[in-house]
Parts: C-alpha cells; structure tokens; sequence
C-alpha cells in the first residue's frame, strides 16, 4: 500500500530544494535555458504570507509546491513550484497536494489562487484545468512570453 504523506516545510530546506532542482531541471528541458526565472524570496513561502508543502510516498519525498500572497486587493495566493517526480506521477499526488497547498491558502484567508504555466506542461493544464481553473489574463514574470498560459480558480 502507497502511503501519501503531506508536510510543510521551509522553501529553502533541503527536501524542498531537491525537488525545485528537479522542477526546475524538467522546465529547462521543456523550455531551455534555467526552466524558470521568475523572482523567488523563500521567505514569501512562509506563514501568514505562504506556505510551501512536500508530499511523501512512502517516506520519499517526491512532490512539492506551494503559494505566496499575490498582493494586490484581492486577497490572492499564486501557486509556485509545482512538481511531482516522474517515478511517482499517475497516483493522485498532485491532484492531493494541490488540494493541500488550497486548503492552506483559505485558511490563511485567501479568496482565490492564481498560476502561470505553459504551453508545454499539458499534464499541469489537465490537473488544474479538472480542478476548476479557468484561464485569466496573463500575469508575472512570463506574462508576455508566447506560451505563456494563466489560470485561476475562487477558493
């Protein structure tokens, strides 16, 4: 039996830092260059401003993602660094670890969680697309890149 386990951790500790390398290793195939250049402060992921969460499979951890405030009037948390590894991808990890990630964004009185991704993730636009996230204007660091693709979804 495959036991999912979700936990907060620190953005910068070394569980989480793995999986962003892999994160960011899987966007530079499928995009070139770094994978993602966008601005992070790790501590936006902290508490009450963000979390950042990593699901473990068996005590392994194999997944990670999490949210910062969006700022702005709207009370929004912007989903960032969403990754499962791809030994562990099919087994609901993502869908139970973006639910996780929206969970904490409410209680942390969030109204609504925002996301950039792009046109050569189609397993990212299937999860949160079934999810309920609907396309919205393009915003942040990749707003105006072909490709470019934003969603949101009211908590």
């Amino acid at each position: 039996m495959n036991e999912i386990k979700i936990r907060v951790h620190p953005f910068d500790a070394p569980e989480s830092q793995a999986l962003i390398r892999a994160t960011l290793a899987d966007l530079g195939e499928r995009y070139g260059g770094t994978g993602d250049e966008t601005p992070v402060d790790p501590a936006e992921f902290a508490p009450p401003n963000g979390e950042f969460l990593v699901a473990y499979l068996d005590g392994e951890p194999v997944a990670c993602g999490g949210w910062r405030s969006h700022g702005g009037s709207d009370d929004a948390a912007e989903l960032k660094r969403m990754y499962t590894a791809p030994a562990a991808r099919g087994r609901g990890i993502a869908r139970a670890l973006l639910a996780a990630v929206e969970r904490s964004a409410r209680e942390s009185g969030r109204k609504r969680v925002i996301l950039e991704t792009g046109d050569k993730q189609p397993e990212a636009i299937a999860l949160y697309t079934s999810a309920g996230y609907e396309p919205i204007p393009n915003f942040g660091y990749y707003k105006d890149e072909p490709g470019c693709l934003s969603y949101g979804r009211v908590l």
